[in-house]
């Protein structure tokens, strides 16, 4: 995909026809409401989308369970088939599923089409050459027995995606899932689920077979509490904030004990020692950490620590770096941010930064920008002169927002750091081998990047502690959220 900036992305995008239906048992269904999706690029609106309710939901569910006995036993060489279909479909659809996550989302279409489309393509073709490749145990028994643990699918998943990565999630999600024998219930979230919906005509398409990935779209109020509270589902995954993620577990104790993985909110830190050997690589990767896709990332580096010595100078090298980060609009193929996911949400994120400014400093940035006559767009922008212990410091901003602030000792770097309800992701960047291994053995994170941040990939576990949630995405980690051990004991005489 070497065309992003060759193509008329304005064009593609006015000559577009986009279906907001729900995708249910192998087509596409209207529910009994719709509503309109705005993208947050221009205001324009983008379709009428499917509102789905607690009826629809019953009926996709039903879809998965019949599909369920046929795909869990066709076995794991021909899923692999699927799903290695499905991925060279999404490659040949590259560019129109990019094109419908930046109008959908309000990423720049250069992000979408050189990292989250062919990021979700890699990761569908890593479950998929997984899939035939899980093998059982053969535990020691006493003579005259044989016991085989073989991991079986659990049967109906239901999946509930984020905005701020619709289709890289939904694939983090319907991968392993699916690879493993699971059929699929997954729920984009309202304001991002065009690319999901495409997504599922593909794997039809590529051979999937009906009511294994249905698609249905609606509110969280009511299509993802029906999920999470249906006696047929067998276990929910999902990706989103830790008050949403209260609300599931308890769903969960209320109904059938359903499997959850959550992967929550975070506020994670990036420690910068004075010992760093670059330190305008640990800026400009403070920079990405705290500002890539708009901010809008759950394991965000949006705290910034620093020490004392070298506090300064790294300011100024933040500051320069932060310039890349500027919003521009995002179907212009340039570098920097696009909008932030809709007016709302950066009026709140706004809010943010009127109270650092009134309460602490703004370093730099904090303006709003008018784009194409959407005002979904902010400067990144870093905060300082606020105390340890201010929210700013502690509650998930989700937006272009980071907040910097000085240490003295490598102890009080470790306690600041982990001076938060959540555990998801830390940095540190140190030329101390020891100090890296020390620090990183007492940071409180499910993934800890040493002199680079926000580090992830296909063959590592994502995820993380405290109220951050359990389970995780990635990695053969991930197949323990779908299956469970089962053992079957032989003794003959």
């Amino acid at each position: 995909m070497n065309t992003t900036l060759s193509l008329d992305w304005h064009s593609q995008a006015d000559s577009l026809v986009i279906d907001g239906r729900a995708f249910v048992d192998g087509r596409r269904v209207t529910g009994r409401l719709s509503r309109q999706t705005v993208s947050p690029v221009d205001g324009r609106v983008l379709a009428e989308l499917t509102a789905c309710g607690s009826a629809d939901v019953d009926v996709a569910v039903a879809a998965a369970r019949r599909a369920f006995p046929a795909w869990s036993r066709v076995g794991a060489e021909p899923r692999k088939g699927v799903l290695l279909e499905l991925a060279a479909l999404m490659e040949r659809h590259a560019e129109e599923l990019a094109l419908l996550e930046t109008l959908d989302s309000g990423k720049p279409i250069l992000q979408t089409t050189t990292v989250d489309v062919p990021g979700a393509i890699s990761t569908l073709r890593w479950y998929a050459e997984a899939a035939d490749k899980q093998a059982g145990e053969l535990p020691a028994v006493p003579p005259g027995a044989t016991a085989l643990v073989t991991r079986e699918p659990l049967g109906v998943v239901a999946a509930i995606v984020p905005w701020n990565f619709p289709l890289e999630i939904a694939v983090w999600k319907l991968a392993p899932a699916l690879a493993a024998g699971n059929t699929l219930v997954l729920k984009p979230a309202e304001q991002t689920s065009l690319s999901v919906l495409r997504l599922a005509e593909l794997a039809a398409e590529a051979g999937l077979p009906d009511g294994v990935l249905n698609v249905v779209t609606g509110s969280g109020r009511e299509v993802g509490a029906a999920l999470a509270h249906h006696m047929d589902v067998d276990a929910l995954a999902f990706t989103g904030s830790t008050a949403v993620s209260r609300t599931l577990l308890e769903a969960s104790g209320r109904s059938n004990l359903k499997r959850l993985s959550l992967e929550a909110g975070g506020k994670s830190s990036n420690i910068v020692f004075a010992d760093t050997e670059d330190l305008a690589a640990a800026a400009a990767k403070a920079a990405f950490g705290a500002f890539y896709n708009q901010g809008q990332v759950c394991s965000a580096n949006s705290r910034i620590l620093v020490q004392r010595e070298v506090h300064d100078e790294f300011a100024a090298l933040l500051t320069a770096a932060a310039a890349g980060y500027a919003p521009a609009d995002p179907l212009a193929g340039l570098d920097g941010n696009g909008a932030l996911i809709s007016s709302t949400h950066a009026d709140d994120v706004e809010r943010w930064i009127v109270r650092g400014r009134t309460e602490g400093e703004v370093l730099f940035g904090g303006e709003r920008r008018e784009i194409r006559g959407s005002d979904a767009y902010l400067e990144p922008t870093l905060l300082g002169g606020l105390p340890a212990d201010h929210d700013v410091h502690r509650e998930e901003i989700f937006g272009p927002v980071a907040v910097l602030q000085a240490f003295d000792s490598e102890a009080e770097a470790v306690r600041l750091a982990n001076a938060t309800d959540y555990g998801l992701a830390a940095s540190v960047w140190t030329s101390n081998l020891s100090r890296a291994h020390r620090v990183a053995g007492e940071l409180l994170a499910g993934t800890v990047s040493v002199n680079t941040v926000d580090a992830l990939g296909n063959t590592t576990p994502f995820g993380g502690f405290k109220q951050s949630g359990f389970g995780r995405d990635l990695s053969l980690h991930a197949f323990d959220n779908y299956t469970a051990p089962k053992t079957t004991w032989i003794q003959f005489g």
